[in-house]
């Protein structure tokens, strides 16, 4: 668990299910603050298994009682709908309070937060491993019925007396609370697929092994296509190409600038001038490297042209290191490594364009059109047989019955699976030539200088 978070969040249907969450006694074991001294005065009864004591508190109201001074508040005013309280939590570092300070952190933030305005709930728990406290709030204020307003400011104020507590009695505070992660990002990063964020980890992680201090790093970073703003309050990278940056703290510690740097450091001095060499004359060798001459037999007039779509994907794949398939190459652009998440759909694409004979994106149109005429009439065919199947008692005809329906839904299948990827097409057309527009230009930086001839023309009379 990681330590001083907070969380905020409005609850609709009922406070009375919340409350009785929080006092649920399998995560907590005092009925109030003042049950607490009877309790401890009683040995027997202050430890349950391993220490998994806790506490409940209720502010302008009686913890055994919330739920019905709460409802009676939102009937006096009128109040019975919409948002009707607030849940909210506080945890900490695991191993770093005792539930007695856990609690008592709790119940300060909640006057802090809420004072005398509001019914607030606190209960502090241990069920996940960790000591963390729980908030019920009323949502209706106490003296004048008006509704708590909770945005987005109203989160950060939160936050931020949490973090003074915290300071106060010396706990860990997160300096760049980390913010929620897709989840499909989240599993894709879990599994090393290239999201944006992993190739980010990759080329911090392959400069680190060939620098030997910052402007090497930044010049790394620059030839495998990112730029690094560190003259900010939290330093940035991104793509040369894109315009939105990512905080590197989102990385992750590992790769904060000033944990870059040390790790850099910590290297193996002889280690790192070696891997920095050789990877500056690879560069190098690379720049220089003139193509191979080859010997074409035959006539470019009678080879047939590709051209339309096929020729995008032909040199989209080229880019990518698909083919041909011997070759052992990389993109150089993160946008087209970040492209191989895709190879799986491109692959379908690919397949689709040459069976179909699309050549363009009108006839990739024409296709979706068509196709969806044909799911029209084969859901009607298979209607009309589930019709059948209905008024049908012969069971020869029932089983041929259920094989044209088999047969009808096998055939949808794949119709919609063909238009699903042809609007893939049409929606990858423009990004395809943005991406191939930037690796052709990260290869025009590895371009060996073009030779110039001094040739001299004399005109003949």
């Amino acid at each position: 668990m990681t330590m001083g978070v907070t969380k905020i969040w409005p609850i609709k249907d009922s406070a009375k299910r919340l409350i009785e969450y929080v006092k649920n006694p399998e995560k907590t074991e005092y009925a109030d603050i003042q049950a607490v001294v009877h309790y401890v005065e009683n040995g027997k009864k202050t430890v349950i298994g391993e220490e998994k004591t806790m506490y409940v508190t209720g502010l302008n109201c009686n913890a055994e009682t919330a739920w019905q001074e709460m409802e009676a508040v939102q009937k006096r005013f009128g109040k019975v709908h919409g948002v009707l309280a607030y849940h909210a939590y506080q945890s900490f570092k695991t191993g770093e309070v005792t539930p007695e300070l856990c609690h008592k952190l709790g119940v300060e933030l909640a006057k802090k937060m809420w004072g005398d305005q509001y019914q607030v709930v606190v209960a502090t728990h241990f069920n996940t491993g960790t000591y963390h406290n729980h908030f019920v709030v009323n949502a209706v204020n106490l003296w004048d019925g008006k509704k708590f307003l909770c945005n987005k400011g109203t989160y950060f104020h939160f936050r931020a007396l949490s973090d003074e507590l915290c300071e106060e009695n010396n706990l860990t505070v997160i300096k760049n609370p980390k913010g929620k992660t897709p989840r499909s990002i989240y599993f894709a990063e879990k599994n090393g697929e290239p999201t944006r964020h992993n190739l980010m980890r990759e080329a911090i992680d392959f400069a680190i092994s060939v620098s030997v201090g910052r402007q090497d790093f930044l010049k790394v970073m620059r030839n495998q296509g990112y730029e690094i703003t560190l003259n900010r309050e939290h330093p940035t990278i991104k793509s040369i190409h894109e315009k939105k940056a990512v905080r590197m703290w989102r990385l992750g510690e590992e790769y904060e600038p000033e944990r870059i740097w040390q790790r850099i450091r910590e290297q193996d001095s002889v280690q790192k001038f070696q891997n920095s060499n050789r990877y500056w004359d690879e560069r190098t060798k690379a720049r220089h490297t003139y193509p191979r001459r080859c010997t074409f037999r035959g006539s470019f007039r009678k080879a047939g042209k590709v051209t339309g779509l096929r020729a995008l994907y032909l040199h989209y794949c080229y880019l990518l290191g698909v083919i041909p398939k011997k070759q052992n190459r990389r993109p150089l652009s993160p946008e087209m490594r970040k492209a191989w998440r895709q190879i799986d759909q491109l692959t379908m694409e690919v397949q689709l364009i040459g069976k179909e004979h699309l050549d363009t994106l009108e006839s990739v149109s024409a296709f979706i059109e068509n196709t969806e005429s044909q799911i029209n009439l084969v859901t009607a065919n298979r209607t009309q047989i589930y019709n059948q199947l209905r008024r049908c008692t012969d069971p020869e005809r029932i089983e041929t019955l259920k094989e044209q329906r088999n047969d009808c839904t096998a055939v949808l299948k794949r119709l919609r699976n063909d238009i699903k990827t042809a609007e893939g097409i049409l929606d990858r057309n423009p990004r395809m030539k943005e991406e191939i527009a930037i690796e052709q230009q990260m290869r025009q930086e590895l371009r060996p200088p073009q030779k110039t001839r001094n040739r001299s023309y004399e005109r003949r009379i």
